[in-house]
């Protein structure tokens, strides 16, 4: 006989039975119960640090495979749970097992799919560990909600201005209660003060910017703040007074507000939670109607009708800064491709103003003068479309003068097929998947057990650290699709040298905009524009 043994267990936790006790335990039970059976007839399959939602685990995904390729008589694990808590995944298993004629065995609750008791019992318990596991998971929602009503920072990065710190405050039963507060950070809040009154002078998140790289005023971090980095702190509660305006504000988007009108006052600020729905992909932010706001422990800095009128002018500004330029566009072929040589950055196209209708009046305009004006790059703006002409006259000429260039694409063509691993996007995506995952973990790894409340804001701290990972990762991601040219222009560059490589002069000038940029990125390193002269680097010539 042949016996697949299971185990799991998640490592959050340093309670319940380890790998090892689980796979001892169903020896002992397979050697009492076959006595015949030898070491020698077990396969051992251990997932470690994986949750019970669903089957991705590694071992139990090559257990699924080698039930096809070995098939045992018996599959024996030490509990239910430790297969799956989701009736559907749980079901589908046991289906698949009695197709192929193969017993199932947990030790713990004595089951065996062999019998038809053990059958019928068996799905009933995979019904309650489902339901066990959603019980738990809501009442760890709950729990922190309540937390949250308490107006105590429950962890995570912390708000530009302020700092966390841990303050004791009731000793109950001999023990000391601990929870966490917002420290105020002087330097950065005057940077957030002047973020607020900046917008309501210009009402523009990009004059915003533009203001504070003239100032040189920058993150924590050391860099510029960006555009979205300055849109969260206008909508970020933290800042607001918890004064009467504050509440009207958010008992009118119907918010769940946690104070009552006496307890209004200008000397605290306000806390919120449940701004992102975590239960789906990337943790989207929410709409207000889903926010808890209560009075936080730290000093209110924005009045609640400053604060009120700054969040109408977002709402009624929506697009600003949501449109950055683009490095792909239909209009100009250059956009990201030119340097500046006085300061190093990137060069993108951008619209004359009010000639959106024009698509041959725009210009390269270098980054750092986009997000600040003059004061951080003074180079002198680029003609479009003359530029995007004579870098086209000079590919031609290099056609005639240098017939290496046809060697050239050649090797490309090659280095085509290998390009996809090449790209850093494939890492940001896998970082980004894997950071869901250890979200989706530690959600399910609670679930799995009691914790305690501190424990819970240990976690809830994971998860906020999580949170701004993510947020950072799906930020780098849009930078480099922006940098690189979609899937299906990946099989249109295959197909174009395949096809053009014979003819590529009389081709080109009947090519669409987006097949021009194609051949101009094979075959342009780099342009640099220094202000007077354009120099540009065919990918031979490095």
């Amino acid at each position: 006989m042949k016996f697949f043994i299971y185990s799991r267990k998640s490592v959050y936790t340093g309670k319940g039975e380890s790998i090892d006790n689980q796979i001892e335990m169903c020896k002992q039970y397979i050697f009492t119960k076959f006595p015949d059976a030898t070491v020698n007839d077990f396969s051992i399959y251990e997932d470690e640090g994986f949750s019970a939602k669903n089957t991705e685990r590694p071992k139990f995904q090559q257990m699924l495979r080698d039930i096809k390729l070995k098939k045992p008589d018996y599959i024996v694990c030490y509990r239910l749970d430790r297969i799956s808590r989701n009736v559907s995944d749980f079901s589908t298993l046991i289906e698949e097992l009695n197709q192929r004629s193969i017993s199932f065995i947990c030790i713990k609750e004595e089951f065996d799919t062999s019998k038809p008791m053990g059958k019928a019992m068996m799905y009933i318990a995979s019904v309650f560990a489902q339901l066990e596991r959603e019980t738990i998971a809501e009442r760890v929602r709950d729990n922190m909600v309540m937390l949250a009503r308490t107006g105590r920072w429950l962890g995570g990065t912390t708000p530009t201005g302020y700092t966390s710190e841990k303050i004791q405050e009731i000793i109950i039963d001999g023990k000391i209660k601990t929870s966490c507060k917002l420290k105020d950070n002087p330097p950065e809040l005057l940077t957030v003060d002047c973020i607020f009154d900046k917008y309501l002078e210009y009402k523009s998140i990009s004059g915003v910017s533009k203001y504070l790289i003239s100032q040189n005023m920058k993150s924590r971090s050391g860099k510029f703040y960006s555009l979205l980095g300055i849109k969260d702190i206008l909508q970020n509660p933290v800042y607001c007074m918890a004064d009467q305006d504050a509440r009207n504000y958010f008992v009118k988007k119907n918010a769940d507000v946690c104070f009552e009108e006496k307890d209004c006052s200008n000397k605290y600020g306000l806390i919120s939670y449940n701004k992102r729905d975590y239960k789906k992909k990337h943790a989207p932010r929410q709409s207000v109607d889903k926010w808890i706001i209560s009075i936080g422990r730290h000093k209110g800095r924005i009045e609640g009708k400053k604060w009120a009128a700054i969040q109408a002018i977002l709402e009624e500004n929506i697009p600003t800064g949501k449109n950055p330029s683009k490095i792909h566009n239909d209009y100009s072929l250059l956009s990201g491709l030119i340097y500046c040589d006085n300061c190093g950055g990137r060069m993108f196209a951008k619209h004359r103003s009010g000639k959106k209708g024009n698509s041959a009046l725009f210009d390269y305009i270098c980054h750092s003068k986009l997000c600040g004006g003059k004061n951080l790059c003074d180079c002198q703006n680029l003609n479009g479309q003359e530029t995007d002409d004579a870098v086209c006259r000079h590919l031609m000429e290099c056609f005639n003068e240098y017939p290496s260039v046809f060697k050239l694409l050649e090797n490309l063509k090659r280095d085509i097929q290998k390009e996809g691993t090449e790209y850093p996007l494939e890492r940001i995506q896998a970082n980004i998947k894997k950071c869901n995952e250890e979200m989706d973990n530690l959600v399910n790894s609670i679930s799995e057990n009691k914790p305690s409340t501190i424990l819970l804001e240990k976690i809830n701290s994971k998860m906020q650290h999580l949170e701004q990972e993510l947020i950072e990762l799906e930020q780098k991601q849009y930078q480099i699709q922006q940098e690189i040219l979609a899937t299906e222009d990946q099989e249109q560059k295959k197909d174009l040298l395949v096809s053009s490589l014979s003819n590529l002069k009389g081709n080109f000038s009947g090519l669409t905009i987006q097949e021009k940029r194609t051949f101009i990125k094979l075959l342009i390193h780099k342009i640099i524009w220094d202000g007077e002269n354009l120099h540009i680097f065919i990918y031979s010539e490095k």
